[in-house]
């Protein structure tokens, strides 16, 4: 099961604490203390009334077998303001406890947000495939985890009131009847947990299945075009109905679980209505309680046996919220872990020096450990224009990634500048959905790049129609399919030329643009002092670089001066 321990174990209860303790403690905690206070003040309320509703209950049976007509009015009109008021309180209950869930919630999905894009662990998580759809764990595990959570609290905070307020009452009625409630709750967690503890581990996969279908769905979505062009559907339509059946059967393994633990705790409860009518009845023949007594007894002794039985009436329930706990520690841990630097090998080394050093580099492929780039002792100082060409394009690729510190298999030091002083763009434009001017510009860029640069630089690269095309700088557009491959290459060009950064890292950025568009951009980042090292092959405008570093197939390297 993807090397998960979907056992309670020691550890992910700790978390659990450790969690609850970190929410009190948070900035809103103080709000979610009062939230508390309200739900255990309207806790007691709702169990003081279902005392009370117990004798209101119980003297209202007796009018009825008494035929007493005038008691059986009183206590009928008793009976429903009783009804009345405990549904208002109820209800209040239930609105706090839905407002105190979602605070928890918000909470712990920005607490993991923040935690999923520190320090790139959602690339590093991505790249180990130790976690399985991590965005799925965070958006929906999370609402699970924190709405799960609270009820599990508050059901122990009542079952605790409950024992409490209910055992004084039973125990007039008949000290023996109170005994056989505690030994029949004990009967039945241990048979509940016995029959039911198979659902951890399939809840835990089935979330996994459902994840993927989803996940392969939205990637036809998001390659629309592609498929029906390559007219791949046949393919996909294969993965989709796979996905389908493995969560299908996956979840008749629950059904069947399900099925036999429905079988013991339908007749668990279903015993709870006749259990105290037979232990009571005979002390109403023998008129030594009234008639009202037993429908109360049955009332209490449902109410506490409810109360010891929280295993056996949430075992399901409690099954989805372990594998949940599970899944999230896991989540939580791997994503410390990425933050603990306990991955990376090649030691990268920020300085504010204008230079990118490499000494003693060597990058292995994550596969197979096989060596990409052997040794590598080099300086590229400010002002260099570097071409890295030769036929080993994982080699490249490799240093371009450790580059900027999102690939770590291998050894030796890298020195650079800190990322505000280096751009890095990728073979394929990132532009995500928003305005032209949330695409071009940082958070914090606003005020201090002009509009009329921006549009200035878009005109300069070739992108005045564009401009008009999308209607300004704050139209929110989906670029992707607005722009052209061209275009969104230019665009996040402008991005680079606005951002002026010391040093431009380029990976093959080249594909979808003309040679002269290629000259022309290379010709600007020189104008405006960025220094670039650009992958690509050594006959693609060789005159426009300083240096070429040719790196072979097994590894080997020279520079060579142009």
């Amino acid at each position: 099961m993807n090397g998960i321990n979907f056992q309670a174990n020691r550890q992910i209860w700790l978390r659990f604490v450790a969690v609850v303790k970190l929410f009190v403690s948070s900035d809103v905690g103080p709000k979610a203390m009062l939230l508390s206070g309200g739900l255990i003040a309207l806790m007691l309320a709702v169990n003081g009334f279902n005392v009370v509703s117990s004798y209101v209950g119980r003297d209202f049976m007796t009018a009825t077998a008494e035929r007493n007509q005038s008691a059986f009015i009183w206590k009928g009109l008793l009976y429903i303001g009783v009804f009345a008021v405990s549904t208002v309180v109820t209800v209040l209950h239930r609105y706090a406890e839905d407002n105190l869930g979602m605070l928890f919630r918000e909470w712990l999905t920005k607490r993991l947000t923040n935690a999923y894009l520190d320090n790139r662990a959602y690339y590093r998580l991505k790249t180990g495939e130790e976690i399985n759809n991590p965005d799925e764990r965070i958006a929906d595990d999370v609402r699970t985890y924190t709405v799960t959570t609270l009820s599990i609290v508050l059901m122990l905070l009542n079952a605790g009131l409950t024992v409490i307020l209910f055992s004084g009452v039973l125990w007039t009625i008949s000290p023996p009847l109170f005994l056989i409630a505690i030994v029949y709750a004990l009967f039945g967690s241990y048979f509940a947990i016995k029959f039911g503890r198979p659902l951890v581990g399939l809840n835990s996969k089935q979330l996994d299945k459902e994840a993927d279908f989803r996940a392969t769905l939205i990637h036809v979505r998001e390659n629309a075009e592609s498929i029906a062009l390559t007219r791949r559907e046949g393919r996909l339509l294969a993965r989709l109905l796979g996905r389908v059946a493995a969560l299908a059967e996956n979840m008749r393994q629950i059904f069947v679980v399900n099925r036999n633990l429905s079988f013991f705790s339908t007749g668990y409860f279903n015993l709870i209505q006749v259990i105290p009518v037979f232990v009571v009845a005979p002390l109403y023949f023998r008129g030594e309680v009234e008639f009202g007594v037993i429908t109360q007894s049955a009332m209490v002794f449902a109410q506490l046996v409810g109360a010891f039985s929280l295993v056996v009436s949430q075992f399901q329930p409690l099954s989805s919220f372990t594998a949940v706990l599970s899944r999230l520690n896991n989540l939580w841990e791997a994503m410390e872990h990425t933050q603990e630097g306990q991955y990376p090998k090649i030691e990268l080394i920020e300085t504010g020096d204008k230079q990118i050093t490499y000494q003693n580099l060597t990058l292995r492929s994550v596969e197979n450990n096989r060596v990409l780039l052997n040794n590598l002792s080099l300086s590229i100082p400010h002002g260099t224009k570097l071409l890295i060409a030769g036929p080993n394009e994982a080699a490249k690729l490799a240093l371009f990634r450790a580059t900027a510190g999102i690939f770590d298999h291998g050894e030796g030091k890298i020195i650079r500048p800190s990322l505000d002083s280096i751009r890095f763009l990728p073979q394929r434009a990132y532009l995500y959905p928003g305005t032209l001017r949330e695409l071009l510009l940082r958070s914090g860029e606003e005020h201090t790049i002009s509009d009329e640069r921006m549009l200035n630089t878009m005109r300069e690269l070739g992108l005045g129609t564009v401009l008009a095309r999308v209607g300004g700088l704050d139209v929110e557009q989906n670029w992707e399919s607005t722009l052209s491959l061209g275009e969104e290459q230019l665009l996040a060009f402008t991005r680079l030329v606005l951002a002026k950064p010391e040093f431009a890292f380029l990976d093959r950025v080249y594909t979808a643009l003309t040679p002269d568009q290629a000259s022309q951009l290379l010709l600007m980042l020189s104008m405006c002092s960025i220094s670039y090292i650009a992958m690509d092959e050594a006959g693609n405008m060789p005159q426009l670089y300083d240096a070429i570093l040719e790196i072979g197939l097994d590894g080997s390297w020279k520079m060579n001066s142009n």
